[in-house]
């Protein structure tokens, strides 16, 4: 038999509460079409592509949380044209690179959470999430004390992968496999 072990995640039962009753602040502009006015270091955009961008997670999961995000205004990936989802998946491969060269996590998560129901903080709008993982970067600060310990500040992180990213812009990094 096999037995699973269960973590309690008291914050995302207010979530699941407010998504079921429909309590969830709406807001009036998608903050993923707004931030995009914003200059890179403002809105910590790594990379700006020609239908998509990179950006920092500000609620990182851990060190390194980035998203990948089409411009254009769709809140599911059959809605993205071939070129849009070719370009975030070249992003994420990318992005994968970087992360490793920068920051040499153990491995990674990449999600996308289609819907409330999935757990979509932005539903209306898709995107990827690529999560850097550790070997024992899952511990039980979040139960018992109600914190997430990140070794790095958002900001630092950043300042750390953008130059990686800026070597995109000359394709320097495509010549690797």
């Amino acid at each position: 038999m096999c037995w699973l072990n269960v973590i309690w995640a008291p914050w995302r039962s207010k979530y699941i509460k407010e998504v079921t009753e429909g309590k969830q602040d709406k807001k009036q502009s998608c903050i993923f079409c707004e931030v995009v006015k914003k200059s890179d270091e403002e809105a910590l955009i790594l990379y700006r592509g020609k239908s998509c961008y990179v950006i920092m997670n500000l609620y990182p999961y851990n060190t390194g949380h980035i998203m990948v995000i089409p411009y254009r205004h769709v809140p599911s990936i059959e809605h993205l044209d071939a070129t849009e989802l070719l370009e975030m998946m070249q992003l994420v491969k990318i992005s994968i690179k970087i992360i490793k060269k920068a920051l040499n996590p153990d491995g990674f998560n990449i999600g996308i959470n289609l819907g409330r129901a999935a757990g979509a903080g932005v539903e209306e709008h898709v995107h990827i999430h690529v999560v850097p993982r550790w070997v024992g970067d899952a511990n039980f600060m979040p139960i018992v004390a109600g914190v997430k310990i990140l070794p790095q500040d958002v900001r630092e992180t950043y300042n750390l992968l953008k130059p990686y990213y800026e070597e995109v812009q000359t394709n320097t990094i495509f010549e690797e496999s």
